[in-house]
């Protein structure tokens, strides 16, 4: 369990190596963890108090080498490289990374132009191949766009944060709140008319069809007067035929008369 919880977090190793190193065996820790691969993130290393008694001793160059990895780029190494340690060539290679992550957070397309300035790169093949090996890092997401010279952004993964950062991120978390409160104000009124206009159609629906069942009630009672009004002539009709129809009387058939004549011999 304890493995791949390392493996998960690469930082934990240093972070429990640092609770016992202080003086050399800090400044050693440092140079260890700005060089290690899968390491990005560097704020909790920076919080142990064998780390942070560097910062005013005879060390302290090595303490704000941490701090320059934790929130700088290589542009800051630059500006400030007088009073830092010198780079290997794997923190330099580090720490380009690292600056490519912070223009990923802040740019969805990055111009090759600012990445060459940025990283100090002279040709575009040094640069390719650097951006490949951040992407392979799994530390951004994008593609290389060589038609448009520039770097697709598609996600970058969190960097330390300052302190004096922080006032700036609820700013920009609490106008995302606004924001949201305002499209769930938005959706209310759509819901309010989605629902009206249902009310509506449902009443005029009930409207068409009482009006279609008067009409069917309608129709069926003007059929069966017409079938009564039929049914009432065929009477009358078979009334009137019995009545100048008159009866024939059966002729008798006459009896012979009985006759009183005599025989005459």
């Amino acid at each position: 369990m304890t493995s791949e919880k390392q493996a998960s977090n690469p930082l934990e190793a240093f972070v429990l190596l640092a609770k016992g190193a202080k003086g050399a065996a800090a400044v050693e820790l440092i140079k260890q963890v700005t060089e290690a691969p899968g390491v990005y993130v560097f704020g909790e290393l920076l919080d142990m108090p064998g780390i942070t008694e560097l910062s005013t001793g005879d060390h302290a160059q090595y303490f704000h080498l941490l701090q320059l990895f934790a929130f700088g780029t290589y542009s800051d190494y630059l500006e400030k490289k007088d009073s830092l340690p010198f780079l290997s060539p794997a923190m330099a290679k580090k720490l380009r990374h690292l600056t490519i992550v912070s223009l990923a957070t802040k740019n969805k397309y990055i111009p090759y132009s600012q990445l060459l300035e940025s990283l100090d790169l002279k040709n575009m093949r040094e640069l390719e191949d650097l951006i490949i090996e951040v992407i392979y890092a799994n530390i951004i997401r994008g593609k290389l766009d060589q038609k448009n010279q520039n770097l697709e952004i598609d996600h970058a993964i969190g960097r330390d944060i300052q302190e004096d950062a922080i006032k700036d991120i609820v700013i920009v978390l609490n106008e995302w709140c606004n924001g949201c409160e305002t499209m769930l104000l938005g959706i209310d009124k759509e819901m309010a008319k989605a629902n009206h206009s249902k009310e509506s159609f449902i009443k005029q629906q009930e409207s068409i069809d009482q009006e279609v069942e008067n009409i069917k009630k309608t129709l069926s009672k003007s059929q069966s007067q017409q079938q009564d009004g039929d049914d009432s002539m065929v009477t009358e009709s078979a009334s009137s035929t019995t009545t100048d129809t008159k009866p024939v009387k059966k002729t008798s058939k006459s009896k012979g008369l009985r006759g009183s004549g005599k025989i005459f011999k």
